[in-house]
């Protein structure tokens, strides 16, 4: 790997042994962390390459941007996972699919001892807290979109 690395540029060897190993510094090894940091976040190489010449406000606008278009993504497939277990029309399927309805969820909610008041105080919070997750978590559940704003718009009040 840090020998694409030196060939593309983005972590040059610092120094070569007798033998013509490649030898870094503790800074490129500093580098590197980084460079498998912005790896496990989905960046690509070229993107990588650009945030490490660029100032912090360059790399924070880019990190929002990627994560704006995970978010995009994640909803996209949750919309497809709702869409596939709705063809399953399977018990089985939603049991294996790490999803939640809204009747199970309700119905959880329930169990834990939430009647109607304590669900809404329940929305207030997390609209309040985290409105954007609150509504990725509503879409998960498979709700539709006017009903999620209707939520929402009582949670804001």
């Amino acid at each position: 790997m840090s020998m694409y690395y030196d060939t593309i540029g983005l972590l040059p060897a610092s120094t070569r042994s007798a033998s013509s190993y490649r030898l870094y510094t503790e800074q490129a090894l500093q580098r590197m962390l980084q460079i498998q940091t912005y790896r496990e976040a989905g960046l690509p190489l070229e993107t990588i390459q650009t945030l490490l010449a660029s100032s912090t406000d360059s790399s924070v606008s880019v990190l929002e941007r990627h994560l704006h278009d995970l978010n995009r993504e994640m909803q996209r497939l949750r919309r497809q996972q709702q869409v596939i277990i709705r063809l399953l029309e399977s018990p089985s399927a939603l049991n294996n699919s790490r999803t939640m309805t809204k009747q199970r969820w309700v119905e959880m909610l329930r169990v834990a001892g939430l009647d109607e008041t304590g669900m809404n105080k329940w929305h207030d919070e997390f609209e309040y807290r985290s409105p954007e997750a609150h509504q990725d978590f509503l879409e998960s559940l498979g709700i539709e979109a006017e009903e999620i704003q209707m939520i929402r718009q009582m949670s804001r009040q």
